[in-house]
């Protein structure tokens, strides 16, 4: 029988897959897998944070709660209290009704609605991303219809911000233009600005009529503070522009496998958040109809109550001092090996993810022979990190630049 499918072609191998499955396939005992951006625990282990099991378990003896279709844009209670987590207590956006909040399919689904709608809306096409993003950006935005164009970011020379190649990349982008900003916690590199640039980040897109699209993917995991982590965005709302922003309860309430996340849209009036709203819904309708229920009811009764809330800050910040604590044994055990080079970089950058610097020969190395993983561009997870691996990691690493250039 003839196949109707026999013309499709195989796809083009995926870099971060391609490790992952690399490292499944290796029988060595010790090999450690820094590919994945998922937090672990000191034993290597996958946490479920205790405030989420004493949800699960509340919603579980709720004898009311049923698993009927959500509505087109989720659980009401989710969009009000999501919107609150990243806008402040005190929004005056919210307060003036310019805000619009709809449930998700966690940060990758609230992007590509977020995506699907401006290509739709607005006028200008091209969307920038920092050089280098996190991998999955440029896919979502292209297949939405947007053209993905790129700033500078990241300075390999000083393995730090290029701000002044930042802000002359975003002077030079059209007017009107999108631009994706990290809220905090830079995928893959872990470099932020700090608020004094933001600050000149903010003068620059207004100044230009730029249109901010925010990926908050890290609140509170990369400081252990929910508050200083929503910095940048507050900053941008708090001018009274608009900006949309991109929401995921995946890293900070481990919440990986739920699909839990929000899109919100920050607008100049709430005649226009009315009109925004009503066009969301129909970008979200042919998409998935109805987004999931259990994930958004663990995070509403977690942000709805005020106990939960606050041992949920608990978790969250050890999660964020036990990677920062992972940073600070990698960067003294690199030092106490005499590797060449400055690695204080290690401990200036933050979040989950540490950008080594190592280039792709260097890291296919450290897979061969010490059974390492991490994407080709030298991004690490120091969530996959322990105290008992760090020793493995630093010997490799010495390894590595000292015997490839």
């Amino acid at each position: 029988m003839s196949s109707i499918l026999s013309n499709v072609l195989p796809a083009p191998e995926d870099p971060v897959l391609s490790v992952i499955f690399a490292c499944r396939d290796d029988p060595c005992p010790v090999k450690l897998n820094l590919s994945v951006g998922a937090y672990q625990t000191e034993e290597g282990k996958p946490l479920v944070l205790e405030v989420v099991r004493k949800a699960e378990q509340q919603l579980a003896n709720d004898l009311y709660c049923d698993k009927g279709y959500l509505p087109i844009d989720g659980l009401a209670d989710f969009n009000k209290f999501s919107a609150k987590l990243i806008l402040g207590d005190d929004s005056h956006a919210v307060k003036e009704n310019r805000v619009v909040t709809i449930q998700c399919l966690s940060g990758t689904g609230s992007l590509r609605v977020g995506a699907e709608f401006l290509a739709k809306h607005h006028q200008q096409r091209v969307i920038f991303v920092p050089n280098p993003t996190w991998g999955n950006h440029p896919f979502i935005f292209t297949l939405a219809g947007l053209s993905v164009e790129y700033f500078r970011y990241y300075d390999p020379h000083t393995r730090g911000l290029d701000f002044e190649g930042m802000l002359e990349d975003l002077g030079a982008a059209p007017s009107g233009a999108l631009v994706v900003l990290q809220a905090c916690a830079h995928n893959p590199t872990g470099i932020d600005p700090t608020l004094e640039q933001w600050e000149q980040i903010r003068q620059i897109v207004r100044s230009k009529g730029l249109l901010p699209f925010f990926d908050n993917a890290y609140q509170g995991f990369a400081s252990g503070n929910l508050d200083s982590d929503a910095q940048s965005v507050r900053m941008f709302v708090a001018d009274g522009g608009e900006c949309l922003i991109a929401q995921s309860f995946a890293k900070n309430m481990g919440l990986y496998g739920e699909r839990i996340g929000a899109l919100t849209i920050v607008c100049t009036s709430e005649d226009v958040a009315r009109k925004v709203k009503s066009q969301l819904l129909l970008v979200v309708r042919p998409m998935y109809l109805s987004p999931p229920i259990h994930g958004a009811s663990i995070v509403t009764t977690i942000l709805k109550n005020s106990d939960m809330y606050k041992d949920w800050t608990i978790e969250l910040k050890g999660m964020a001092d036990r990677i920062i604590s992972m940073r600070q044994q990698l960067y003294e055990a690199i030092q106490a090996r005499g590797t060449p080079g400055d690695w204080s970089h290690i401990i200036k950058q933050i979040g989950m993810f540490y950008f080594t610097g190592l280039n792709e020969k260097q890291v296919r190395m450290m897979a061969k022979e010490y059974h390492i993983y991490m994407t080709y561009d030298g991004r690490i997870s120091m969530a996959g990190l322990s105290s008992k691996t760090v020793p493995q990691l630093a010997d490799a690493i010495h390894a590595a630049v000292t015997r490839i250039p």
